[in-house]
């Protein structure tokens, strides 16, 4: 059974850093990707950052490049996604997510930018930026 857990939300100033893990559980080897993922109050889920889980490659799209970077603590089971120079435009609940799906494509990339991709999910960490 996949279990998501993801840790390290909390309330920071503009400018300021957080680093949040997703703990990770049940996962075998036809696990492809894992995902961050946040929603805002009143907005889609967005796309934030992905990791193959078999390899490491990572996918962050251009509006999160230089502030976010997502990463794999072999040694803790974890996905962890260092955020920094944080707006308050990016207070939201961020979620952790793996997908089991295979992309056509050998470039690891906008396939898992989908949440449609995802098969299993975290409950979900709070983030609040204030300015």
């Amino acid at each position: 059974q996949v279990q998501l857990v993801e840790s390290g939300g909390g309330l920071v100033q503009a400018g300021g850093s957080l680093r949040l893990s997703c703990a990770a559980s049940g996962l075998t080897f036809s696990t492809r990707a894992l995902g961050w993922f946040r929603q805002a109050p009143g907005k889609e889920r967005e796309f934030v950052a992905a990791i193959r889980w078999i390899g490491g490659s990572t996918y962050i799209p251009d509006s999160m490049k230089g502030r976010f970077t997502i990463s794999r603590d072999n040694a803790k089971n974890t996905i962890d996604l260092q955020m920094n120079n944080l707006e308050p435009e990016d207070t939201a609940v961020y979620y952790c997510a793996a997908s089991i799906r295979t992309a056509l494509s050998p470039v690891f990339g906008p396939y898992y930018s989908d949440p449609k991709k995802y098969d299993y999910w975290g409950q979900g960490t709070q983030v609040t930026v204030s300015s």
